[in-house]
C-alpha cells in the first residue's frame, strides 16, 4: 500500500453516491490507501462500506461537522504525505493519480493541484465546481478556466496543460498533507461552500502555489449534498465569500471592495429572489448578517501577509453581465 497518498471521501448520508462511484475510485486507485470519513450519517452507508468494500478505511466522525469541520476532524487520523479529498458524488478515471503526484514531485512549492472537472451528466462540458482551474477576480468572485458564474465551456482541449491557478476545487482536491496542518485546515466556521479557496488564499498569502492538470481529469455530478437552487447555499456562498474576503485581502483594499460587494450584494439578492424565490433574498441578507457576527473571530485570523496582487480579471461582473463577455 501506498504510504505517500490517501484518498479520502467525506460521507454524510451518501449511500447511494458510494455505491455508484466507489466502483471507478477502487479500480483506478490500486495499491493506494482509500478511506471513508463517516460525517455521522443515519441511513446505511457504513454498513454498506463494511459489507461490499471491506479493504476501505472508515473513520467514524462523532457528529456531523459539514464539510469543512468533517475534514479537519476525521484527517486528524489519517497518516499520508498527500491527500486526495474526494467528493463522493464524483467518478474518476484510468491514470487520474499520477500526474499529480508528478507535479508535486516536480516543484516542492506547489501545496495543492487539481485535476480537470467535467460534467458527470454532460460529459462534453465542464463541471461548475472548479472546471478547468479556480481563478477571482478584484472583487473578490470565484469563476474558473472554462466557467464564468452559471455559463460552462465544451471541454475542445483548450484546458490540458498544466499551469498554475488560484484556487483548487475541493470536490477533487490534492494537497500535501504539510500544508493543510500548517494551515489548521480548512476553517470550520464556514461548514460548507468555498472553504477550499479561503485555504488555498491562505497557503498563497504564505508563499505556495496552487496548481490546475489537465492531464488528469474526473467526472462530478455537483450538487449532490446541497442543491444548486438552495437558498442554504446562497446564504453559505455570501456568508464565507465575505468572511474569506476579510481574512485575506491587503488593507485598505479590503475596505473598498467590501464597500462595493455590499452595493452588489443588494442587487444579487433581488435578482436571485426574482430567479429563484424571495427565500434566496432573504438568505443573502442572513449571509451579511453572517458575517457581520464573524467579524470578531475572523480578523483573529488574519495572516501576516496577503498578497496584494491576488487577482487575475479585474470587474468580473461588469464585464461578464453587462459586456456579454465570457472572460
Amino acid at each position: 500500500m501506498s504510504e505517500n497518498l490517501a484518498i479520502v471521501i467525506l460521507n454524510w448520508n451518501g449511500k447511494s453516491w458510494l455505491e455508484k462511484f466507489l466502483p471507478s475510485v477502487t479500480k483506478y486507485s490500486q495499491n493506494v490507501d482509500i478511506y471513508v470519513i463517516d460525517n455521522f450519517s443515519d441511513d446505511e452507508s457504513v454498513d454498506f462500506l463494511k459489507a461490499h468494500f471491506p479493504t476501505i478505511k472508515i473513520v467514524l466522525n462523532d457528529k456531523n461537522y459539514g464539510f469543512a469541520g468533517g475534514y479537519n476532524e476525521g484527517l486528524k487520523h489519517i497518516h499520508a504525505e498527500y491527500y486526495c479529498l474526494l467528493n463522493s458524488d464524483v467518478e474518476v478515471t484510468e491514470n487520474w493519480i499520477e500526474p499529480v503526484l508528478n507535479l508535486f514531485k516536480k516543484d516542492p512549492e506547489i501545496a495543492a493541484v487539481q485535476p480537470k472537472i467535467l460534467s458527470y451528466h454532460n460529459k462534453k462540458y465542464f463541471e461548475f465546481a472548479g472546471a478547468g482551474g479556480g481563478l477571482i477576480d478584484n472583487l473578490g468572485y470565484p469563476y474558473c478556466r472554462g466557467r464564468i458564474f452559471d455559463d460552462v465551456e465544451e471541454d475542445k482541449g483548450q484546458y490540458d496543460d498544466e499551469s498554475e491557478i488560484f484556487w483548487a476545487s475541493g470536490c477533487c482536491f490534492f494537497i500535501r498533507s504539510k500544508d493543510f496542518w500548517e494551515q489548521n485546515g480548512f476553517d470550520a466556521r464556514f461548514f460548507a461552500h468555498q472553504e477550499e479557496i479561503d485555504l488555498c488564499w491562505r497557503l498563497i498569502n504564505s508563499g505556495r502555489k496552487i496548481y490546475y492538470t489537465g492531464q488528469s481529469k474526473v467526472y462530478h455530478v455537483g450538487g449532490g449534498t446541497l442543491n444548486k437552487q438552495s437558498p442554504q447555499k446562497t446564504f453559505l456562498n455570501i456568508r464565507n465569500n465575505l468572511s474569506m474576503m476579510m481574512k485575506n485581502l491587503p488593507f485598505p483594499h479590503l475596505i473598498w471592495v467590501l464597500f462595493l460587494r455590499m452595493i452588489l450584494d443588494g442587487a444579487a439578492a433581488f435578482y436571485f429572489a426574482y430567479k429563484n424565490g424571495l427565500s434566496h433574498l432573504w438568505a443573502v441578507l442572513r449571509g451579511h448578517f453572517g458575517f457581520y457576527a464573524q467579524i470578531p473571530g475572523t480578523l483573529k485570523l488574519r495572516q501576516k501577509n496577503q498578497v496584494k496582487k491576488y487577482y487575475q480579471t479585474e470587474w468580473l461582473i461588469f464585464k461578464h453581465f453587462l459586456g456579454n463577455k465570457k472572460n
